[in-house]
């Protein structure tokens, strides 16, 4: 306790990261942002699953000597229009180190690990290291695998994960087509380079940087999706191809290309949108709220899929949203929102076509 006074004054440390995370105000007030109380409320909660994920990649998830997978987004702590088909996974590493991953892949349909430089605390970027796809996991015939994440790859290593100098997490997405019907894969992971046999006790200044740390990453996250917002919201009720180095740079998948659009509906008004289904491995749909969480994919149809999706006739494809069911296409509730954004994912698809969108009254 002696170290930690004369560090600072008694309650110092709480009431630095308290502070810090007063200025995730800022997303609430954003130009732009919805000013309704529904909207103020779920951007109160949006905020305050930040700092839930904040503390567990930071605080509880953050030693890259004694790493573990943690998960960065799931039902109840979204943000940058999460994936309601994906089961995510992360683990703090560093590219200082070596690491060995095993499990079984499961049956899910799509699965990758990703290296990352996770930047989200300082400026809202997690570009990739280094990419391993399904094939590339080198699994026996019962779908057990092993995998070494380095920097250099070893001359013994049938899978090998490419770190660099810089690379700061790992993230696995696993995606499905149906969840009910699907065994989700199971993944572990250890240090294999020289390190410590056991964590050292609690460091003050360690435990400092990991708590603003956390705090930097509500205030940078809440800020980088803002800007997305203002954004999308520039082309009204139109959905489009925004460019996807700025998805990528963002954390998102290479092999991902991402669609978005907003929309804003009045009572008796939905947003048509049509396209062409290229061959993909994956692809989905979703409504995501202002704060670019997905709405409560649990309870509410706001996602449609692959597998889900009803076709048209001629193998084209029609998505609906509104506040009510308008008795054609894919319909995809609004749950209560007037206002938001919609994401289309191609995953590792032959061609990526960009729906048309058409506002029309259902009255």
């Amino acid at each position: 306790m002696s170290g930690i006074s004369k560090a600072m004054p008694t309650g110092g440390l709480w009431t630095d990261f308290c502070g810090r995370l007063g200025d995730a105000v800022a997303t609430l007030q954003a130009n732009g942002a919805p000013d309704s109380l529904f909207d103020q409320a779920e951007g109160a909660r949006y905020l305050s699953r930040l700092i839930r994920l904040g503390l567990e990649i930071y605080l509880e998830s953050g030693d890259p000597d004694f790493p573990t997978f943690y998960m960065p987004s799931h039902e109840t702590a979204k943000m940058g229009g999460d994936n309601p088909d994906n089961l995510y996974l992360s683990s703090t590493i560093s590219g200082s180190r070596s690491y060995r991953l095993w499990g079984n892949v499961g049956t899910v349909t799509y699965l990758s690990i990703g290296s990352k430089a996770n930047r989200y605390a300082i400026d809202g970027t997690m570009p990739s290291t280094g990419e391993l796809l399904r094939e590339g996991f080198a699994t026996d015939p019962d779908g057990n695998f092993e995998i070494i994440a380095s920097v250099d790859k070893p001359a013994d290593a049938e899978a090998w994960l490419p770190l660099a100098p810089d690379s700061t997490m790992l993230h696995v997405r696993q995606t499905f087509l149906d969840r009910r019907a699907e065994t989700a894969a199971t993944i572990h992971i250890e240090r294999i380079s020289e390190g410590p046999s056991a964590p050292a006790p609690i460091d003050p200044e360690t435990i400092k940087k990991q708590l603003m740390s956390a705090a930097d990453f509500v205030v940078g996250t809440s800020q980088l999706f803002v800007n997305w917002a203002q954004l999308f919201m520039t082309h009204p009720n139109e959905v489009r191809d925004w460019g996807q180095e700025m998805f990528v740079k963002a954390g998102g998948d290479p092999a991902i290309f991402y669609v978005h659009g907003y929309w804003k509906l009045g009572p008796d008004e939905a947003l048509v949108l049509e396209t062409g289904e290229p061959e993909a491995e994956h692809w989905n749909i979703q409504i995501n709220n202002w704060w670019m969480e997905s709405l409560d994919f649990r309870y509410h149809p706001i996602c449609i899929n692959k597998h889900s999706a009803k076709r048209n006739p001629d193998g084209s494809l029609t998505f609906v949203i509104a506040h009510r069911d308008p008795g054609f296409g894919n319909w995809l509730p609004t749950v209560g929102h007037d206002q938001g954004f919609v994401l289309l994912r191609w995953v590792r698809a032959a061609g990526t076509p960009v729906p048309t969108s058409k506002l029309i009254n259902i009255a």
